[in-house]
C-alpha cells in the first residue's frame, strides 16, 4: 500500500532535517510491563507470542502509552526475534527466563533456513501496523523495527540471551565464513521485514543493535557496520524516502561517526554516550536519547536536572528525546508523567 506521510509530526520533522524545540519524545519499550493496562492484556493473551501475533492485541498495546502520555511517536509492539521465528527457527518464551530458540550453530543449519520469511509470522505484524496507523492521529508517527543481524545472531547461536555473547563471538572467530553466511541471511531477511513494515504504514524504522558494544573495532566493522549499510541500501533501493534510525548500544564515538556516514536519519545514543563529543554528529544525522532508565526510576530533582542537561547539551541540533535503553518494568508512572512535562517545558 502507499499513503501520504504523517502530517505535522515533530518526530518526522527532526528525521527529515529540522531542529525542533522542544524536541519530540518517545521511549524505547514504552508499551510494556510498567503499565497496568499492558499487564492486564498480557494476562488475557496468555503468552507473549500470542500477544505479539494477534493484531488486535498488538495494536492495543502499541496505543496504550500514546493514550496516557501523548508521545510524539508510537513503536509497534513486536519482538526482534520475529525474524528468526519467520525463518523457521523454533522460538518460545519461558516465564522468568526470557526467549529460548533452537540454536543455529553450523553451516547445515544456516543453509536450511528458508529464502523467504513465513507470512504467518510477519503478516500479523504488518496487519497490526496498518491498524495502528489508522488509529493514530496524523501528528503521531509510527515506528517499525527489527533487530540488527549481529544482535539477532547472538540469540540464534546461543539459543538464548547471554551476558557476553561469547557463543556468537566464538563462532565468528573460529568459523567466520559460517558466521558470515548467517549474517548475510539476516541482512536479506531484515530488509524484507522492514520493507513490509514500511509498506504497511510505518513512518520510520529502527534497527536495534543491542550488543554492538561487545565487539572490538574490526569485528564491529564486519558484523555491525557493514550489515547496517547493506540493510539501509536495500531499503532505500526500494523506498528512497524511507527513514531509518540506528541504535547501536554501547558503540564508541568512532563507531557512531562511521554509522552517521551511512546516511541514516538518526542515531540512538545510550546513556553512557558523551553528548559533548557527539553533538557534532548532529550536523550529519539526528541524535536520539539518552536518559539513563535508572534515573527515570529514581525520579526527584536528579531526574529534572538530567533532563535539563540533555536538552541543553543538544539544544540547536536535531534531537529526539528518548531513554538510553528501554524503560524498565519497575518505573513509576508518575515519573514518566514528570518526564513528559519537563521535556516539553521551555528551556
Amino acid at each position: 500500500m502507499t499513503r501520504e506521510p504523517a502530517q505535522r509530526s515533530s518526530f518526522l520533522a527532526v528525521l527529515d532535517g529540522q531542529v525542533m524545540t522542544p524536541p519530540p519524545l518517545w521511549m524505547m519499550r514504552q508499551a510494556g510491563r510498567y503499565l497496568p493496562e499492558y499487564r492486564a492484556l498480557r494476562a488475557k493473551a496468555g503468552d507473549f507470542l500470542t500477544l505479539c501475533y494477534t493484531p488486535e492485541f498488538a495494536t492495543e498495546v502499541t496505543l496504550q502509552p500514546i493514550r496516557r502520555f501523548d508521545f510524539d511517536a508510537a513503536i509497534i509492539f513486536s519482538d526482534i526475534l520475529v525474524v528468526p521465528h519467520a525463518l523457521g527457527v523454533g522460538l518460545r518464551f519461558e516465564a522468568g527466563e526470557g526467549p529460548r530458540l533452537d540454536p543455529v550453530t553450523d553451516a547445515a543449519a544456516i543453509a536450511a533456513l528458508p529464502e523467504t520469511l513465513d507470512p504467518a509470522r510477519t503478516g500479523p505484524v504488518y496487519e497490526a501496523i496498518a491498524r495502528t496507523r489508522a488509529a493514530l492521529r496524523s501528528e503521531t508517527a509510527l515506528i517499525g523495527f527489527c533487530g540488527a543481524p549481529w544482535t539477532v545472531a547472538t540469540y540464534m547461536v546461543a539459543g538464548c540471551g547471554t551476558d557476553d555473547q561469547a557463543p556468537a563471538r566464538m563462532l565468528a572467530l573460529r568459523e567466520p565464513a559460517v558466521f558470515q553466511a548467517l549474517i548475510d541471511r539476516l541482512v536479506e531477511a531484515s530488509i524484507a521485514h522492514l520493507l513490509g513494515q514500511i509498506e504497511a504504514g510505518a513512518d520510520a524504522v529502527q534497527i536495534f543493535d543491542t550488543w554492538a558494544g561487545v565487539l572490538d573495532r574490526q569485528s564491529f566493522e564486519r558484523w555491525c557496520l557493514d550489515p547496517l549499510a547493506r540493510i539501509a541500501a536495500g531499503i532505500w533501493a526500494k523506498k528512497p524516502e524511507a527513514r531509518i534510525i540506528a541504535f547501536p548500544k554501547g558503540a564508541s564515538a568512532h563507531a557512531l561517526s562511521r554509522i552517521a556516514a551511512i546516511g541514516v536519519n538518526a542515531i540512538g545514543l545510550d546513556w553512557t554516550a558523551d553528548r559533548s563529543v557527539l553533538r557534532k554528529l548532529g550536523e550529519k544525522t539526528a541524535l536520539q536519547g539518552n536518559l539513563d532508565p535508572l534515573r527515570l526510576i529514581a525520579g526527584g530533582a536528579q531526574l529534572d536536572e538530567e533532563i535539563l542537561r540533555i536538552r541543553t547539551d543538544l539544544d540547536g541540533v536535531r534531537h529526539i528525546f528518548n531513554l538510553g535503553h528501554g524503560i524498565r518494568p519497575e518505573t513509576p508512572i508518575a515519573h514518566v508523567e514528570r518526564l513528559v512535562e519537563r521535556v516539553r517545558a521551555p528551556l
